[in-house]
């Protein structure tokens, strides 16, 4: 049984007559969602040089809501509001991704710190070469950081800028409906030029 019902007007109501205010967690969630699936798209691990590791798609999502993020940043009002909900969407769910993967309540708040300092280390220092459009600089910085040669993590490198790029034209609508990544798919970079 529902605990909700929608009005003649649209709106939500609870069984007792309040009024819920939708805060735009949907639409953040759901941004936090395509954020994720394009993290873990197969191209960038088979096409883009990125290793399928739990580090290798931590840099992906790292790297996802970080150009999500500058653009975010960018825009007016209430932008700056789906950033941060954006930021906790990203950390609420690597807490239950640790749980679901055995990590008890005493490790998970440790786990916790952890990725928090790992995931603003990076942005902090991605953020600046993403800025100067050094993809060479963020290829290695990569490479460091997953024992991997920079020239394997270069087409990934470019890609991310490639997606610096479309995202600087979107606006907040764009971006809560899909945000414009680029592909590294040769197919799929076809697709999304036409």
């Amino acid at each position: 049984m529902a605990l909700t019902r929608r009005s003649g007007s649209g709106s939500v109501e609870s069984m007792f007559g309040f009024r819920r205010k939708n805060s735009g967690r949907e639409l953040v969630e759901g941004l936090h969602a395509r954020v994720v699936e394009a993290s873990r798209r197969p191209e960038l691990y088979v096409e883009a040089g990125l290793p399928d590791t739990m580090e290798g798609r931590f840099e992906a999502l790292t790297l996802h809501a970080l150009l999500v993020l500058r653009r975010l940043r960018q825009l007016p009002p209430p932008a700056d509001d789906v950033a941060q909900e954006l930021v906790d969407a990203v950390f609420a769910h690597l807490e239950i991704a640790l749980r679901e993967m055995g990590i008890g309540d005493f490790g998970v708040p440790k786990r916790m710190k952890k990725l928090a300092q790992a995931f603003f280390d990076r942005t902090a220092k991605y953020d600046a070469l993403i800025a100067s459009g050094d993809a060479g600089g963020l290829a290695a910085e990569m490479a460091g950081r997953l024992g991997a040669e920079p020239a394997r993590l270069r087409p990934f490198a470019d890609l991310v800028l490639a997606s610096e790029a479309r995202l600087a034209v979107a606006d907040l609508d764009a971006i809560l409906a899909g945000p414009p990544f680029a592909s590294a798919s040769p197919a799929a970079a076809a697709e999304a030029s036409r």
